[in-house]
């Protein structure tokens, strides 16, 4: 990575093309927000970074904007929560509906990769070791026979992001009890054994029309019995004491998880961005595939952030990459 050098946007391609910035929370001007947390913050960053850089840029905070299309040239989508089913998958749509290019993955391939379900089976095709697990799709059975053996158990949105929704249980009356309260919800369950250990976290970009992998970064937690919520990755309540990001410095497993990113993304090129997750347990040396995550968080306090410092880039060096790459897949800068 430390041969990687940012990607600009030309002079002229800033006074040229206009666009349109989408977020939750695109024009949040306060701190940590009541439900969202520092996702807000993020959106806030992420705004005034793209202005910094000197865009003809446009703000929207909901999907109306794109209903009667706007003039823009680009779309930099970063509504990936909506609240309500698989809305990950509508502003990438609205984008095609409109004939306007845009920031990541295509909708199909968003969707893959936000069904965790999905995604766990397509790692385990591409030969990325993958622990057991079972979906329960909200109207169909729910019955024991596909639920993997384990003493503990791990039961969320299948297509969750941050944690939400995520509990444990111990047994099959708790798992079909967590399941129940998921589908409560309007939500897919995917259920699969807790692996003990720690997340390492694969940020990954394009530069050039090739994925590159930025420094790894790995959540050590100091229990590696604990399951991580919404709250703490949201920053809403304290967990400064349960878990620490960090640089991962592990040389044998940095090069066998990198080996077993390039098999995994294969699948979901061209795309863009997008951060791949492994649970490791680092007494033992086992890995095991968790999810990705396509359009994931950019903030510069998290791990695409603190890993373009690690690279010797500045957060706007990163975000500018991102863009100028996509605008020339596109064939904007031409």
């Amino acid at each position: 990575m430390s041969q990687l050098r940012p990607l600009t946007i030309p002079a002229a391609a800033k006074e040229r093309l206009t666009i349109l910035f989408i977020a939750k929370n695109a024009l949040w001007e306060g701190e940590l927000h009541p439900e969202d947390g520092n996702h807000a913050l993020y959106h806030r960053e992420m705004r005034e970074t793209l202005e910094g850089l000197g865009l003809r840029l446009k703000v929207a905070q909901t999907h109306d904007v794109m209903f009667d299309p706007p003039a823009v040239d680009f779309v930099f989508p970063l509504l990936n929560r909506a609240g309500f089913f698989n809305s990950e998958m509508l502003l990438p749509l609205l984008c095609e509906r409109a004939k306007i290019p845009y920031l990541g993955a295509s909708p199909i391939l968003r969707g893959l990769s936000d069904d965790k379900h999905l995604a766990k089976r397509a790692a385990r095709d591409a030969g990325v070791p993958t622990a057991p697990w079972a979906i329960y799709r909200k109207g169909a059975p729910v019955t024991p026979e596909k639920c993997p053996t384990a003493s503990r158990y791990v039961i969320k949105p299948n297509a969750s992001s941050a944690s939400w929704g995520v509990e444990d249980a111990y047994d099959w009356e708790g798992v079909k009890a967590a399941i129940a309260r998921t589908h409560a919800d309007g939500h897919d369950a995917i259920v699969e054994p807790f692996l003990e250990g720690s997340d390492v976290e694969v940020p990954v970009i394009t530069i050039n029309g090739e994925p590159q992998i930025l420094p790894m970064m790995i959540f050590r937690q100091a229990d590696p019995a604990h399951l991580r919520t919404y709250y703490e990755k949201r920053d809403l309540v304290d967990r400064s004491q349960k878990y620490s990001l960090d640089p991962f410095a592990n040389p044998d497993m940095v090069a066998r998880i990198a080996e077993l990113t390039k098999k995994a993304w294969e699948e979901y090129r061209p795309f863009d961005y997008g951060r791949f997750e492994f649970r490791v347990n680092e007494q033992t040396g086992d890995i095991q595939f968790l999810e990705l995550n396509l359009n994931c968080n950019l903030w510069s306090q998290k791990v695409f952030g603190r890993a373009a410092v690690l690279a010797g880039w500045r957060q706007e060096q990163l975000i500018e990459t991102l863009v100028a790459e996509s605008l020339s897949r596109h064939g904007l800068l031409d």
